[in-house]
């Protein structure tokens, strides 16, 4: 045994341990490649205005049923949740303001983020390394279509575009179910509670949940195009694209929500 070399397994640790390292900066700079040719492709014509307008209709129009559920359920349970503990300060008619606050600022975003995340951005990794394994994205190119426009930047489109008016819908639907236990429990009227409801909220929570459904959008997109635009190994790769795709879209968001209020929280 060498006596400068008690330990004969470090060095193939520091190699395993650089490569790991190689890999990450490899995948960011991958993905940064990948976002800026997204910026130059989308401001090239021709322009896959049909592609974009079926993108839009299968990550809006189809995300409804699911997006309609959670939103209501999140709507009544949050309230039945809130209303004791303001019941103990007896302080149950700041209950509205409560909710629209909590609501619009938070869950709808995060939970409408969270579902599209799951349902969108798996769906759009799976499809695209299907393609990928299926060599049909190469035959795109051999017939002189330019693939990375018309599968990436139409779903990366589709989706920052649908995202925030799915967050609307959610916000809406979620205060319908709070305005629904807030009067079987209390009696308050239509007009009392989406008055109390409005009056607590003010233009930079609005703007605040804008961009932040922007990003959100932009972000699921981006993730489930590159995962599956990138996959490989066959059929196995789709199967991970897929996983990867949500599992990364998830963690993002988590990641922007926290960066994102952190800023707006400097300018209120």
């Amino acid at each position: 045994m060498d006596p400068n070399n008690d330990n004969p397994n470090i060095q193939p640790t520091k190699y395993v341990v650089s490569k790991k390292m190689d890999d990450i900066f490899f995948t960011v700079y991958h993905i940064y490649q990948f976002i800026l040719r997204f910026f130059k492709e989308v401001l090239v014509p021709p322009y896959e205005f049909k592609e974009i307008i079926h993108q839009c209709y299968e990550v809006g129009y189809k995300s409804l049923p699911l997006i309609s559920l959670t939103g209501f359920i999140t709507g009544v349970v949050f309230t039945n949740q809130s209303r004791p503990s303001l019941a103990n300060f007896g302080a149950t008619s700041w209950l509205p303001s409560l909710i629209s606050i909590a609501i619009v600022r938070a869950l709808a975003p995060l939970v409408t983020a969270l579902i599209a995340a799951g349902k969108v951005g798996s769906n759009m990794g799976a499809e695209l390394g299907s393609m990928k394994v299926t060599e049909q994205i190469d035959a795109m190119e051999v017939s002189a279509t330019n693939p990375f426009k018309y599968l990436v930047v139409s779903r990366i489109l589709a989706t920052t575009f649908m995202i925030p008016l799915l967050v609307m819908y959610t916000a809406f639907v979620a205060l319908m179910g709070a305005f629904l236990s807030v009067h079987t429990n209390e009696q308050t009227s239509f007009s009392m509670f989406f008055s109390q409801v409005f009056d607590s909220l003010s233009f930079l929570d609005l703007f605040s949940t804008s961009f932040k459904s922007t990003v959100f959008g932009f972000t699921i997109g981006v993730v489930g195009c590159y995962c599956g635009y990138n996959s490989t190994k066959g059929t196995e790769g789709v199967g991970k694209a897929a996983n990867a795709a949500v599992v990364a879209a998830m963690f993002l968001i988590f990641v922007e929500e926290i960066v994102i209020v952190a800023i707006v929280n400097a300018f209120r």
